[in-house]
């Protein structure tokens, strides 16, 4: 299972490079389902992955002119802090077994990979569907700021919780909200999403124990995906990828759900 797992870790990061985000949504069940290692872990991992896979997508596309500060430091202003916070003080605090009656119980574990599955199936639809939402200019710039501090936090929160960098979040909220050209919003998403999962990662030293070899590993194989998937970006049409990775996405929290609650 640890060369599915290795092959898994590239996919990462052609889908990062292809699209700024959903590759993340992966990283946590590889880890759990093909390399054998717990949820809690996993998820500490995940973000240790996918920050530096990001960030050096992110760097890649700073050097062709694609990333917005300005938008990073109004999202970051918010996520960031959210993410540390989770990481931090929140995460310590869950218990083990959440619910209990008789024989059945329901684990921190368990409930992590079926709000996850939940998520890849919610994030897999999105990316199938492909809608291009309507929006009340007017209306729009009213709200901005509380819709931008709103996404932040839940961005924050969902990094934070699940390990993912939230990027199926992030795009439709740089290229509806901030208005960016779509290329620009996958960069500027990148080095967000690096920054998030950074920050959380580092509010988890001290608590697992660090298997910095593997760690190291695996991140290496996901940087290689993320420049074979900005290579690929620029000779395959991008949309048609988006909705193949979707199907993938969707097929796979659905195999979560089943294996989580019925086996």
């Amino acid at each position: 299972m640890e060369i599915a797992g290795y092959i898994a870790s590239l996919f990462i990061g052609v889908a990062l490079g292809l699209i700024g985000g959903g590759g993340s949504i992966l990283t946590v069940p590889v880890l759990v389902y093909l390399f054998g290692i717990s949820p809690a872990l996993g998820i500490s991992y995940s973000l240790f992955v996918v920050g530096f896979t990001s960030l050096v997508g992110a760097f890649n596309n700073y050097c062709k002119g694609l990333v917005n500060f300005k938008t990073v430091l109004l999202f970051g202003a918010s996520s960031i802090t959210t993410v540390f916070i989770t990481r931090k003080f929140i995460i310590p605090q869950v218990p083990n077994v959440l619910w209990q009656s008789g024989s059945f119980q329901i684990t921190h574990a368990l409930l992590v990979m079926v709000i996850f599955a939940m998520l890849m199936l919610a994030a897999s639809i999105a990316m199938i569907q492909n809608k291009k939402a309507s929006v009340d200019e007017n209306s729009l710039s009213k709200k901005k700021p509380v819709l931008l501090l709103f996404y932040g936090i839940l961005i924050g929160l969902v990094t934070g919780f699940l390990g993912a960098g939230g990027g199926f979040l992030l795009i439709p909220a740089l290229v509806i909200l901030m208005k960016l050209p779509m290329k620009e919003a996958v960069g500027t998403s990148l080095l967000i999403i690096s920054l998030n999962s950074l920050i959380g990662f580092m509010g988890d030293i001290g608590r697992y124990p660090i298997d910095w070899d593997f760690l190291f590993s695996v991140t290496a194989i996901a940087i290689a995906g993320i420049f074979a998937g900005g290579f690929f970006n620029q000779k395959v049409n991008a949309e048609k990828l988006k909705k193949g990775f979707g199907w993938f996405v969707l097929v796979m929290g659905i195999y979560i759900l089943v294996k989580e609650i019925f086996l």
